[in-house]
């Protein structure tokens, strides 16, 4: 009994090493603005992906890719500084997305993004 819940615990500490590993190689890649942020996301955060494509499967590649800026909780100065656009034009990305995927003016998109 002890030796699985021994293996149990190990494999739960290794996993989340794992897990902590591949969000850091995630927002590497997004500081990066890497055409390899995507994929990776993908590979790593299935859900998200599909749980968005519900609520609009209609969104373009790069407004996917904001997304996951948005869910990864950078802000509108970070975004921009990877991204080489101004704060301004990442606040209208905002705007226009809220309206794609109807997230009111009210609601945080952060929080959202972190329920989605």
């Amino acid at each position: 009994m002890n030796r699985n819940i021994e293996t149990t615990q190990n494999f739960n500490a290794e996993h989340y090493s794992v897990k902590i590993l591949e969000d850091e190689e995630i927002i590497r890649l997004a500081k990066q603005n890497s055409p390899r942020l995507l994929s990776k996301f993908k590979s790593a955060y299935p859900d998200f992906f599909e749980n968005l494509a519900v609520i609009n499967s209609n969104l373009q590649n790069s407004e996917i890719i904001f997304c996951i800026y948005l869910k990864l909780r950078l802000s509108t100065k970070e975004v921009a500084l990877y991204t080489f656009v101004t704060p301004k034009a990442i606040q209208n990305r905002k705007n226009r997305l809220r309206k794609k995927l109807s997230i009111s003016s009210d609601t945080d998109i952060y929080k959202w993004f972190d329920q989605l």
